[in-house]
């Protein structure tokens, strides 16, 4: 993903830059795929866990990431790019592999409309599917071993 100007979007969220700000913004966006508090922690070597988690927290209350729950990892986070922060544009499903229990973002799934029974609102929303990635799924393949031998 391109670096977006993070203090441009930092400003649309109502977020002050700060040097551990960036860096966590950075690292997410940096990322192919979201990422848990305990992944964080190992990129960013120069912040303790409780700062990169005061961090993830201003930027969930200002909807400047993504919070994704239901692997088997915990929690995950991913920066998110919409450009509001009361409303985010910028929901997609994801994708849990059961095998290697990565997380993966699946862009090009919007989420499917809800419509909620009167009297419910939704604060947020998480879509993830679960199975074999193709990575596993080439591995797993029984013939998989004659594939690597012919190329």
């Amino acid at each position: 993903m391109p670096h977006p100007s993070f203090e441009d979007l930092f400003a649309e969220h109502g977020i002050k830059p700060t040097a551990n700000r960036l860096l966590v913004a950075r690292a997410l966006n940096d990322s192919l795929r979201p990422l848990s508090l305990a992944e964080l922690e190992e990129r960013l070597l120069t912040m303790d866990r409780s700062s990169i988690f005061r961090v993830l927290s201003l930027f969930r209350n200002q909807h400047l990431v993504h919070v994704i729950e239901g692997g088997s990892e915990g929690v995950r986070y991913e920066l998110c790019q919409s450009h509001n922060h009361s409303t985010d544009d910028d929901q997609h499903a994801h994708f849990h592999c059961e095998q290697c229990h990565r997380t993966f973002c699946l862009e090009e799934v919007p989420l499917p409309n809800i419509h909620l029974p009167e009297g419910y609102e939704a604060s947020s929303v998480s879509f993830i599917i679960k199975g074999i990635c193709p990575d596993c799924a080439r591995t797993n393949h029984p013939y998989a071993h004659i594939h690597t031998h012919l190329a």
